[in-house]
C-alpha cells in the first residue's frame, strides 16, 4: 500500500480531501473521521480535509450515534458530525475514499465505472499493515460499548498505517 502510485501522488499535494464511508454514517465513518482529523491536524505536509458519508440515506442530518461519539471522546478526540449520504459527486470531488467494509466498498465503486475514480477508493483496514488486506471494520450498531471501543482500536491501527502511507 505504501508504494501505491496514487498515494505517492497524493503525498505531493498541499491538501488532500479524505472521506470515510460506512452504511449509515453515524458509527464507524464519523469515528474514523474524528480519529483521523485529530491525528493529522498538526502534521507537516498535505493538509487533510476530512469528512464522512454513508451509502444509505437512513440517517441524513442526524448526529453521531451516542456510543460512537462517547468512544472517540473518551480517547480525547474532538469532532463535530452530521450524517450525510455519499454520492457520485463526492466520488468525483474527494481525493481519497476509505470504506469500512466490502459492501460499502462495492456501493461506492458502483457510483462510477471510471477507473480514475476507482483508484481513489480503498478499504479502511487495508492500511492496517498487521493484517491481511480486505478485512472489514465491523458495524457496532446496537451493540454494547465494548463493540465501539473495539472499532475505535481497529480504526486507530488502520489510521496509523494511513498516516504512515501519506505523511512519512
Amino acid at each position: 500500500m505504501k508504494n501505491n502510485p496514487y498515494l505517492q501522488e497524493l503525498k505531493t499535494r498541499n491538501e488532500i480531501s479524505v472521506s470515510f464511508v460506512c452504511l449509515g454514517n453515524i458509527c464507524r465513518s464519523p469515528m474514523a473521521a474524528a480519529i483521523f482529523s485529530n491525528r493529522t491536524k498538526d502534521l507537516s505536509g498535505p493538509r487533510a480535509v476530512v469528512e464522512s458519508g454513508g451509502t444509505s440515506a437512513w440517517h441524513i442530518g442526524q448526529g453521531p450515534h451516542p456510543q460512537s461519539k462517547a468512544a472517540w471522546e473518551r480517547a480525547g478526540y474532538e469532532y463535530t458530525h452530521r450524517a450525510s449520504q455519499f454520492t457520485a459527486q463526492e466520488l468525483e470531488r474527494i481525493d481519497l475514499i476509505l470504506t469500512m467494509d466490502s459492501e460499502n466498498h462495492s456501493n461506492v465503486l458502483a457510483l462510477s465505472t471510471d477507473d480514475l475514480l476507482a483508484r481513489k477508493v480503498f478499504m479502511m483496514r487495508d492500511f492496517d499493515f498487521a493484517i491481511t488486506p480486505g478485512q472489514s471494520v465491523p458495524d457496532p450498531y446496537s451493540q454494547e460499548d465494548a463493540a465501539y471501543e473495539h472499532v475505535k482500536a481497529l480504526l486507530e491501527s488502520a489510521i496509523d498505517g494511513l498516516i504512515e502511507s501519506l505523511w512519512q
